[in-house]
């Protein structure tokens, strides 16, 4: 379980020099000599370094993220309501890599105990599935309010119910998209404890079926919906007299690029082990060796999406950047006796700014704000 994302190793550990047999005494693989050698230590350094760089930039960039924006989450625009529960996926996403890091490397250890084990890949594929969810609405909440300013919004401000009905709706969906997979997730003993994902039946069904409800739900779906949605903003966008500049039609695909960057190699290599499964013949030995070894570095990848969400929704933005400097400044220079008064009328220039802000920025990261 390279990072334990998904179907951990689909359960195989990837020793080619001699069989492995599963509690059937079916076995996996047959002997067969491997023409690559594949450095697996320099990945398990690699990989841990760049793990332990995505969480300690990950955890800064949420924190502040959430920070600047808790107070407004009842105000907020419905934009703004998506950026701040992805911040709060990408930073639950994040508290679970210290876990991971160990088990990366140890070579796929698992000394967390059972418990940790299950919670842990419960936490990861819950936010899994609901960062990409939040994203998908957000990118359609802001198609809605520059092309369609009179339909309904998806997360309006009133009534109140109806946002926290639909959010209590997207993360209950991710639950139990991520029950589906954590049910069969154990720890089993081997030569060292290890955190895999193993029904005890129909193995290849369950797998293939999970596989695929994650590559519709995860990525197809809110792929669709973000890349057409910002194809459609940005010719509206460029056909408007009061085009800001060129650079928010260009931030436009840098949008839907980051998400298709960040999840279409995780995908990939899913899917070949899809193929794999249903076909074990179609690929040889040196195939899937290369398959198993990228596994750990296309999850590696699929992480950025931590680091990248808060710089496009939130740093890029002028009037976040402003946010953070006031918070932060506030926080070290306000007396106590004058932090009600200055509160009081932060909150109304905040108001004002997201009014502002709702009715037609061309860029994300504006709108969020």
């Amino acid at each position: 379980m390279d990072y334990k994302k998904r179907p951990l190793h689909k359960c195989k550990k990837m020793s080619f020099d001699h069989n492995i047999s599963d509690h059937n005494g079916t076995l996996w693989f047959h002997d067969c000599t491997l023409v690559l050698q594949l450095d697996r230590d320099w990945r398990r350094i690699a990989l841990f370094l760049l793990y332990l760089f995505l969480f300690m930039v990950g955890l800064i960039e949420n924190c502040l993220v959430v920070w600047v924006n808790w107070r407004r989450r009842h105000s907020a625009s419905g934009v703004l309501f998506c950026v701040i529960n992805i911040s709060l996926s990408d930073l639950m996403v994040v508290f679970t890599m210290p876990f991971f890091m160990l088990e990366t490397a140890m070579d796929a250890v698992w000394v967390w105990g059972h418990f940790l084990c299950k919670v842990t890949h419960l936490i990861y594929v819950i936010n899994f599935y609901s960062s990409s969810f939040f994203l998908a609405f957000m990118t359609l909440e802001r198609y809605l309010t520059i092309t369609r300013p009179t339909t309904p919004a998806c997360f309006p401000l009133q009534p109140r119910h109806r946002r926290w009905l639909l959010c209590a709706g997207v993360w209950l969906l991710s639950l139990v998209l991520g029950l589906l997979e954590n049910v069969h997730v154990n720890l089993l003993e081997w030569h060292e404890p290890g955190c895999y994902m193993m029904p005890e039946l129909h193995y290849i069904e369950w797998y293939v079926s999970v596989s695929f409800f994650c590559l519709i739900f995860q990525f197809l779906g809110p792929a669709s919906v973000i890349i057409t949605c910002n194809i459609l903003i940005a010719r509206v966008v460029r056909a408007s007299p009061d085009v800001p500049t060129r650079r928010d039609l260009w931030l436009l695909h840098v949008y839907s690029l980051v998400f298709v960057a960040c999840w279409l190699p995780y995908h990939l290599v899913m899917f070949l082990m899809i193929v794999d499964d249903l076909n074990p013949d179609l690929m040889s030995c040196n195939t899937i060796d290369i398959l198993y070894f990228s596994l750990g570095v296309v999850q590696c990848i699929s992480l950025f999406h931590c680091i990248a969400n808060p710089i496009l929704y939130n740093f890029l933005s002028k009037n976040f950047r402003a946010n953070l400097i006031n918070d932060i400044l506030s926080r070290i220079s306000s007396p106590p006796f004058s932090s009600v008064p200055n509160a009081a009328d932060g909150v109304g220039r905040s108001l004002q700014k997201e009014r502002k802000l709702s009715n037609a920025s061309t860029s994300h990261s504006e709108i969020g704000s």
